[in-house]
């Protein structure tokens, strides 16, 4: 233990063991700012955690799909993007469902299957049956 008197360097410096110090620093407002928000996300539960990932996903799939509002939605529609998110979204929602149960996997499926039908729509090479974007874990989307 360590007190003023043994402790010659002041408040500043800890003696781990002989011959070496160790510096003790108050955290900063930053670290501050990421402890709190740790505290705060662990008192999320972990079904919204997981619906608001997917939530994301959907929204970012939508915009690459070109159902983004508003006149530039034709400018951000990039199909491979949109091929991307929504086969990680089939992804996460397949493996997802089985731990939030059907009264949030339901709106997921139904929100993937939208998704995958515009995809289907907005693409001018239609893909094979079970092929299309996700296709690969919800099966054939028609």
């Amino acid at each position: 233990m360590s007190t003023p008197q043994s402790n010659p360097a002041g408040e500043h410096t800890r003696h781990s063991f002989p011959g070496t110090t160790e510096e003790v620093h108050a955290p900063s407002a930053e670290e501050q700012e990421v402890a709190a928000q740790m505290r705060d996300i662990a008192e999320v539960p972990a079904i919204e955690v997981i619906t608001t990932a997917a939530v994301h996903l959907m929204s970012a799939a939508a915009v690459k799909c070109g159902l983004a509002d508003g006149d530039d939605a034709e400018e951000l529609k990039d199909l491979d993007e949109a091929r991307k998110l929504i086969t990680a979204l089939a992804g996460f929602v397949t493996a997802a469902a089985p731990e939030i149960g059907s009264q949030h996997a339901g709106p997921l499926r139904d929100g993937l299957r939208s998704l995958q039908l515009a995809f289907r729509e907005a693409s001018e090479l239609q893909d094979a049956p079970g092929k299309g974007p996700g296709e690969k874990f919800t099966g054939p989307v028609n």
